[in-house]
């Protein structure tokens, strides 16, 4: 019988999962989505990318799923005080698969072996003017195996 376990960390931290001994464990590491400088003036979008990487010290099948953050996963949103600006995480380099948690239409990425690397393709739709100002989000990255 297998028993599904699941671990959290939020997009800015690595995480290291202590599980029972004889069990599988697993570490993810997590390189942040880096979007850099939004031109307001702009009508094209702009692109980043992280990653989530996966160790685990047995053949291990799981699932990675990322939290809608603030706002949803149709908008998820960084934000600066009062003021939103929207942006999306996917699955692939076409930015056409919302990565969430499978549910409203969103999709999780599986694997499975000792180690794998999936790349976070994030993208801030052109034409939002607002002020300049640092803005952000926390999406909690979660592991079940």
């Amino acid at each position: 019988m297998t028993t599904a376990r699941a671990w959290a960390a939020t997009l800015a931290i690595g995480l290291l999962a202590a599980v029972p001994a004889g069990a599988a464990s697993c570490t993810m590491g997590i390189i942040n989505v880096v979007f850099g400088t939004y031109n307001t003036l702009s009508a094209s979008s702009l692109d980043g990318a992280g990653s989530v990487s996966i160790t685990c010290d047995v053949t291990s099948s799981f699932q990675v799923a990322l939290s809608k953050g603030q706002g949803s996963f149709a908008a998820r949103q960084l934000q600066s005080g009062a003021n939103v600006l929207y942006y999306n995480l996917y699955t692939d380099t076409l930015r056409s698969l919302i990565w969430g948690d499978g549910t409203a239409g969103t999709t999780l990425v599986s694997g499975s072996g000792t180690a794998a690397t999936y790349t976070v393709y994030g993208r801030i739709p052109g034409g939002q003017n607002l002020p300049a100002g640092s803005y952000g989000d926390s999406i909690t990255v979660t592991l079940d195996f």
